[in-house]
């Protein structure tokens, strides 16, 4: 039993030894920022090395090379709308970070291709999305970890701030916030969408309330031009339910003609099912 016992303990020292994983702070440690600039979402995520008593632009970081504006992984930013950086248009979506220093301006390089670690094997020019020159300004004290920042805030710009030892380089960017303002303020001046009237039937009549109300708001979703064939489909069944099986053929043969041309064999099945029923 003792012989059993102490096999046991062993087999669980292993176990736990095997397990065990050193914790140790990272040398430079991972930070990510999140700032609405007017209406776009802007999401900042890279790694912050530290002085630690070191010269860094000029030595660690040497002037006139691509540096990774960073440590680790590259420093990313993504903007959820198309955004503008010294005139230049930059697509929604996410980028890679990077700088060349020199003593008294800075090249910044937003790179399509974020997914390195530190700077491509291979640069393509071709993934330069946008590119910009900035000036260094001195800073009073000293910054020792390296810094990004959003500054300036309007609602339609903010600036870019990096900072470390005693630089600061500035990018400026724009947001198209009046152009989506204006767009959202037409959009519900102008009323409910079609797809609105659709939906909102759509409930009324799976939840059983007021199909009257419902079939006035898919006359509404069913105005002009060619309506979807699946609006169509809605509107044909609250007709039926509401006893209006004329009406909910007529209706039902308009959806059959769209679902035929485009291909969609489902809704042609269902349409054809439901007028031989409406027709007995």
């Amino acid at each position: 039993m003792l012989k059993k016992l102490s096999i046991l303990l062993l087999f669980v020292g292993v176990i736990s030894t095997t397990n065990a994983q050193i914790k140790t702070p990272q040398p430079s440690p991972a930070s990510t920022i999140e700032q609405v600039v007017g209406l776009t979402n802007v999401t900042l995520e890279y790694s912050r090395p530290a002085m630690r008593g070191r010269t860094i632009f000029g030595d660690l970081v040497p002037f006139g090379k691509v540096w990774r504006t960073g440590a680790n992984a590259n420093t990313k930013i993504t903007f959820s709308d198309n955004v503008t950086i010294d005139g230049q248009e930059l697509k929604k979506g996410t980028y890679a970070i990077y700088t060349i220093p020199n003593q008294t301006s800075w090249e910044v390089i937003f790179y399509s291709d974020a997914n390195n670690w530190g700077t491509p094997q291979k640069w393509d020019d071709t993934k330069v999305a946008a590119k910009t020159s900035v000036e260094v300004y001195e800073m009073p004290v000293k910054i020792e970890s390296f810094t990004i920042t959003f500054d300036d805030l309007t609602s339609s710009s903010a600036v870019l701030g990096i900072l470390w030892e005693n630089v600061y380089v500035g990018v400026k960017f724009d947001v198209p916030t009046d152009a989506i303002a204006s767009k959202s303020i037409e959009n519900v001046m102008a009323g409910p969408s079609g797809n609105d009237y659709f939906q909102a039937a759509t409930y009324y009549h799976t939840e059983g309330k007021d199909l009257k109300q419902a079939l006035a708001w898919m006359q509404k979703a069913t105005q002009g031009e060619n309506p979807p064939f699946w609006y169509l489909r809605r509107m044909s069944l609250i007709q039926a339910d509401l006893g209006d099986v004329k009406g909910a053929i007529e209706t039902a043969k308009k959806s059959l003609a769209g679902a035929q041309k485009a291909n969609n064999a489902d809704y042609v099945k269902m349409n054809k099912e439901s007028i031989a029923k409406w027709m007995k």
